[in-house]
């Protein structure tokens, strides 16, 4: 009898290198599906201890998610294949879909977060016991069966970890794009892409000519941003000198949003700098990307290790010492980029006008919200959830929780934002882009304008209080 598979993507919102794909493209007959889960959108409820409720996915994520969800159909369907898209509750359209097709199997991606595992474990409760489900771990550069020591087992360290992984793992090699067979003659209609309202997703798109690049969900976008930022501009020779920049298109590689939606392949990228260090240089700076890919597994796999324990006030950690402020009207300045302190305000209006912030400028704003004013860690997290274009659930938290002193590798103290101002935006560029009523002043005036006196103040026109925020701490303790 000809064997039927259903396809359930997920984060791997692509076709080359996705061995779940391709492992379902064993069977005679294959119908990719994708569901826009309706628990992602509108309100949510963060819970466990001191719950709260948070804005979910919000306009530009949502809209980074439909262009990719829809080059993926345009790529399936420019091999004869097709994507089914639907949306609702995986656990109620993917039955429906494989009793309506008499589906033997069903091939998924498994992550690592607890909501993401919950959601797996719905789906197979709702399956007939004769459909075979077949998980495939897709979301890593280094496979969970090639570490050398289980995740339940790992250290809490990063450097431990990275080295041991480096010495006895290995990466595997990507695959191809498959050749998908043809979907089931009774299948039911494709289904059309949801539009933001009727995700019930709200606001406004990011549209600011500001923008460091015209970030487009979609493998063939991913595909391109790889190829441009590593042959074309050559901006990988000098990534690790570069990459704490505040401003413009290639100081970073920004790969991020396409490896979280799994437009990229974290190993078509480690293959790419491999190409890259054979064809023109290996450097430390090629060095640094793949470091930087093994972060990003280090906290999948922590969640893997810890799962909700993450999402306490207390993090891993367990810490019982640290009382978090829930003050709104606070949060709401610094959600605003009202604080007075121009670094922080900048990172949060970038956030707020284009979806993406530097690494560099997330991590003082999230250090600023915990450590100067006091506030609920996981307020700020579910903040850059709303927000950003590159949220990963294990990436934010866990970066989060660091900066909190509550996850791994948890440094002493807090970001000095002052000096990190001065360090990493020296001649205030940043900070006029992005806090325009600063624009004018020197460079110690624009990132510190309580150094000016009234006279001063009247005389440049920046008056604290009237036409920029005075600071909400007092700048010597910052």
């Amino acid at each position: 009898m000809p064997e039927t598979a259903v396809v359930w993507l997920r984060r791997d919102l692509r076709t080359r290198d996705n061995p779940t794909l391709a492992a379902a493209c064993a069977a005679d007959r294959v119908l990719p599906v994708y569901c826009f889960e309706p628990r992602r959108y509108g309100q949510r409820a963060f819970g466990g201890a001191a719950s709260f409720e948070y804005d979910g996915i919000g306009a530009g994520r949502a809209q980074f998610e439909r262009e990719a969800v829809r080059d993926l159909r345009d790529r399936l369907r420019e091999t004869g294949s097709d994507l089914f898209v639907r949306h609702g509750r995986p656990d109620a359209v993917l039955p429906a879909i494989i009793d309506r097709i008499d589906a033997d199997r069903l091939h998924c991606q498994t992550l690592a977060i607890p909501e993401e595992r919950t959601s797996e474990q719905q789906v197979r409760a709702a399956l007939p016991e004769a459909v075979t489900v077949e998980r495939h771990w897709t979301h890593t550069l280094h496979h969970v069966e090639d570490l050398p020591t289980p995740y339940d087992e790992m250290p809490d360290t990063f450097t431990p970890w990275r080295q041991s992984v480096e010495a006895e793992s290995r990466v595997r090699e990507p695959i191809e794009a498959p050749a998908v067979p043809p979907v089931p003659a009774d299948a039911p209609h494709p289904g059309p892409i949801p539009k933001l309202a009727d995700l019930g997703v709200v606001g406004d798109v990011p549209d600011d000519d500001r923008m460091p690049l015209d970030f487009e969900g979609g493998e063939t976008p991913g595909q391109r941003r790889l190829e441009q930022y590593v042959w074309e501009t050559d901006s990988l020779r000098a990534y690790k000198q570069t990459r704490n920049g505040l401003v413009g298109r290639d100081f970073s590689s920004k790969f991020s949003p396409w490896l979280n939606l799994g437009c990229l392949s974290p190993r078509d990228v480690h293959q790419t700098v491999q190409d890259y260090e054979r064809e023109r240089v290996s450097n430390d700076s090629t060095y640094w990307l793949n470091f930087e890919l093994r972060w990003r597994d280090f906290f999948q796999f922590q969640f893997a290790k810890y799962g909700g324990k993450f999402f306490t006030p207390g993090g891993i950690r367990e810490r019982t010492d640290l009382d978090w402020r829930r003050d709104e009207s606070d949060f709401r300045r610094w959600q605003e980029g009202r604080t007075g302190v121009p670094f922080v305000d900048a990172a949060m209006r970038e956030l707020a006008a284009t979806g993406y912030v530097s690494n560099r400028a997330r991590q003082n704003a999230a250090s600023f919200l915990v450590h100067d004013l006091g506030i609920d860690w996981r307020w700020g997290g579910a903040h850059y959830e709303h927000h950003l274009l590159d949220f990963d659930p294990a990436s934010n938290y866990g970066n989060w929780a660091y900066v909190a002193k509550v996850g791994n590798d948890s440094r002493e103290g807090g970001f000095d934002v002052l000096s990190q101002a001065e360090r990493y935006d020296p001649g205030a560029e940043y900070v006029q882009r992005w806090c325009p009523e600063l624009d004018g002043l020197v460079d110690a005036y624009a990132r510190e304008p309580w150094r000016m006196d009234d006279r001063e103040q009247r005389d440049r026109g920046v008056v604290l209080g009237e036409d920029y925020p005075e600071p909400m701490v007092d700048p010597a303790r910052l």
